[in-house]
């Protein structure tokens, strides 16, 4: 995974193991579900959202990373989920975390006043909803980032840049590229988040199957350290390489 952050980083003392971390994601489960933002109970905890145009594989991400085949559902018909989910983490009576799983966007079969009614709901969840501390962004890897997926990435910046969100950007279905295509994936993506990128941000970006696996463990760790690891180590490497750090400098060269 390609991380943003600009400063070197620091290695947790106490580095979790995949087992830690994908036996924290296995705890995730069903909250509750709201059609507006004002229908959204308050919260304290790190609150990660995960979003992506309809198609791009959300769904299946986030059951795959909590072990589970039916914890987040897909809509026979993409695009028409409608609700925010929320999912909650960690020791069911000491709860750490929660996973917001936001409705897909740009699935053209969907009537445009209730397009334009979920650009508002999203747009003012992703500005204004204090809890939230990271976005990870689905990209299918065939498409690579489209216009609707900057433009959202452009909405996120502010928060990005100063580093209130933390943002992770999944390329998915990477098991349908070669080497040579998943590289120009991954390339062309670090160039795009490298221009986000700030001496505050924690930005990051790594390929993604679902259906061969790879990528899960270091997704997990990501978001674990994301809730875990202290304030003043989140700037920190994951031990991992594979989720590498796309700084201010390397994207100037």
């Amino acid at each position: 995974m390609t991380n943003t952050s600009a400063t070197p980083q620091q290695t947790p003392a106490d580095d979790p193991t995949d087992k830690v971390v994908l036996g924290w994601t296995h705890t995730a489960r069903f909250l509750t579900t709201a059609s507006e933002l004002v229908h959204l109970p308050p919260n304290e905890l790190p609150e990660i959202a995960f979003v992506g145009r309809s198609n791009a594989g959300k769904s299946t991400a986030i059951n795959t990373l909590a072990q589970q085949k039916r914890l987040a559902f897909a809509s026979k018909t993409p695009g028409r989920t409608q609700h925010i989910n929320l999912f909650e983490l960690g020791p069911k009576d000491a709860a750490n975390a929660w996973f917001a799983d936001l409705p897909g966007y740009g699935y053209a079969a969907v009537a445009r006043s209730a397009k334009l009614r979920w650009q508002k709901v999203m747009a003012d969840y992703l500005e204004v909803r204090r809890s939230l501390s990271g976005v990870v962004l689905m990209v299918d890897s065939r498409l690579g980032l489209t216009d609707l997926d900057k433009q959202l990435l452009e909405f996120v910046r502010p928060r990005v840049s100063s580093g209130e969100i933390k943002l992770l950007v999944l390329l998915t279905k990477s098991d349908k590229l070669n080497r040579k295509e998943a590289d120009a994936a991954l390339f062309g993506t670090q160039d795009f988040l490298g221009e986000m990128a700030t001496e505050a941000s924690d930005v990051s970006v790594t390929l993604f199957s679902a259906l061969k696996k790879k990528g899960v463990e270091d997704v997990a760790r990501a978001l674990y350290e994301w809730v875990h690891v202290a304030p003043t180590q989140v700037e920190a490497d994951l031990a991992d390489p594979a989720v590498a750090p796309i700084t201010p400098q390397a994207a100037a060269e």
